[in-house]
C-alpha cells in the first residue's frame, strides 16, 4: 500500500476506533513511516541499523543475495510488508529449500497477524501505528513473499486487468514495462515492474515487484498464474480487499484499546464502518495512483481537525538531540523499540518452524543477550516495562 492508505486512511480507521486526533497522526505517522525508516535514515539519525524497517532501491540493488543477505532481506521484508501466512504450510511438493520459501507467503487472516496486533497492546502508539502497517499490507501482497524468489513472486506473461468500460466489465492484458521514474499508465494499462531474472535469488523477484504497483493500487482488479499455485488463476481484487483492510483496522484498534478482550482473525468492524460504505468505496475503486486528497478529507471531515502532511523530519531533530539515556523515549527512539520488537518476534517464529531463511533467533529471556548490538536496547526495555507492571 502507499501513503494514501497508510497515512491517511490509517487516521480515519484510528478515528473510528475512538482515538483522540493527536493519537490518530501518531499512529499514521508510525504506519507511513515504516516505509521510510532504511538504514541511510538511521545512519544519518544515529539510530539502532538494526530497526529499519525498509530498503531504499539502492540499499536492495547493493544487498547481497548469498545466503547470508537473504536472511537480512527476509527479517525487513517478511517482518513488516509480506507478513508470512503459515510457517507450517506443506505443499506437497519440492524439496526443503522451496517449501520454506513457501512458506514465507503473505496472506491475511494468519496467525503472525494475531501476534503482531498482540505485540502492539499495552504498548506505544508508535507500536500501534507499525501493527497498522503490517495488517494493511497482509491483504495488498497476499500472494507474494517478503524474500527473493522467481517461484514465488514471477508473475509470467499471463496477467489481466479488470476494467469498466460502457458500463461493462472487460480483461484486458497488463503491459509492463522496465522503466524506473515513469509513472504508470492507468488509462491504457501500462504499469512499471522490475526487469525479469531468471536467478531465483534476483533483487528483482523480491515482494510484487515482477507485479509492478498493480498490488499497492486500491482499484485494481486484476488476475495473474502463479507458478507456486499450480498455475491455477488468482483473481486479486483491491477494492474489496483495501474495504476488508480498513474494516480490519478499525477493530485490532479497537482491541488495541481494550475495547475488545481478544482479537480474533477474519473479524472486521463493519458497524463502525458501515455509514461510511459509500464513501469509502468511492475512494477505493477511483482510478487514481493518488488517493491522499480524498483520503484526507475523509478524515477531516470526521474528527474535525486537520491532518498534516507527512514530514520525514518532524521527529529527527528531537531524537538527535536527546541525551543517550533519553533517545527512547523520544517519538522515533519508541518507534526503533517497537520495529525491533516486531522484526524479533517475526524471525523467532521463522527460525522455531525450522527454518533459517531469517536468521537465527535466541530467547534473551531464557539465554540471555547474543546477538546484534542494536537489540541490547530492546532487552533493556523490556525489562523496563516487566518491572513496571
Amino acid at each position: 500500500m502507499q501513503i494514501d492508505f497508510h497515512y491517511y486512511a490509517t487516521y480515519c480507521a484510528a478515528y473510528l476506533a475512538g482515538y483522540s486526533h493527536d493519537e490518530c497522526m501518531e499512529i499514521c505517522y508510525s504506519a507511513q513511516f515504516v516505509d521510510l525508516c532504511t538504514v541511510s535514515l538511521l545512519s544519518r539519525v544515529k539510530g539502532p541499523r538494526s530497526a529499519a524497517t525498509t530498503q531504499l532501491q539502492l540499499e536492495a540493488m547493493d544487498t547481497r543475495t548469498d545466503f547470508l543477505g537473504l536472511q537480512y532481506i527476509t527479517r525487513i521484508w517478511a517482518s513488516f510488508h509480506f507478513l508470512p501466512y503459515d510457517l507450517y504450510a506443506d505443499p506437497k511438493k519440492g524439496g526443503k529449500r522451496y517449501k520454506n520459501k513457501y512458506r514465507l507467503i503473505c496472506n491475511t487472516n494468519g496467525a503472525l497477524l494475531v501476534d503482531t496486533v498482540a505485540l502492539a497492546r499495552n504498548s506505544t502508539l508508535q507500536a500501534v501505528g507499525i501493527a497498522m502497517h503490517v495488517l494493511a499490507d497482509t491483504w495488498a501482497h497476499k500472494y507474494f513473499a517478503g524474500i527473493p524468489s522467481l517461484v514465488i513472486n514471477n508473475t509470467d506473461f499471463h496477467f489481466t486487468e479488470l476494467v469498466e468500460k460502457d458500463g461493462e466489465t472487460i480483461e484486458r492484458p497488463v503491459k509492463f514495462i522496465h522503466s524506473p521514474g515513469t509513472p504508470d499508465d492507468i488509462e491504457n494499462g501500462v504499469y512499471v515492474n522490475t526487469l525479469h531474472r531468471y536467478n531465483e535469488n534476483s533483487i528483482m523477484n523480491l515482494g510484487h515487484g515482477r507485479a509492478g504497483h498493480l498490488p499497492d493500487l486500491s482499484f485494481a482488479r486484476y488476475k495473474y498464474v502463479p507458478a507456486w499455485g499450480n498455475y491455477e488463476e488468482i483473481l486479486k481484487d483491491n477494492p474489496s480487499d483495501f474495504y476488508h483492510a480498513f474494516a480490519q483496522m478499525v477493530y485490532a484498534m479497537k482491541y488495541l484499546r481494550a475495547v475488545h478482550e481478544t482479537f480474533e482473525t477474519g473479524r472486521y468492524d463493519t458497524e463502525a464502518v458501515g455509514p461510511l460504505k459509500e464513501k469509502i468505496n468511492g475512494i477505493l475503486t477511483k482510478r487514481q495512483l493518488d488517493s491522499c486528497a480524498d483520503w484526507k478529507a475523509l478524515g477531516e471531515q470526521l474528527s474535525g481537525r486537520e491532518i498534516e502532511e507527512f514530514d520525514l523530519e518532524k521527529y529527527v531533530s528531537e531524537y538527535t538531540s536527546a541525551d543517550a539515556a533519553e533517545k527512547d523515549e523520544t517519538f522515533l527512539g519508541k518507534f526503533f523499540i517497537a520495529a525491533l520488537k516486531q522484526k524479533s518476534m517475526v524471525t523467532n517464529r521463522i527460525y522455531s518452524s525450522g527454518s533459517l531463511l531469517a536468521g537465527i533467533s535466541v530467547d534473551f529471556n531464557e539465554k540471555g543477550f547474543k546477538g546484534i548490538r542494536d537489540f541490547a536496547s530492546l532487552i533493556s526495555q523490556s525489562r523496563k516495562e516487566v518491572g513496571n507492571e
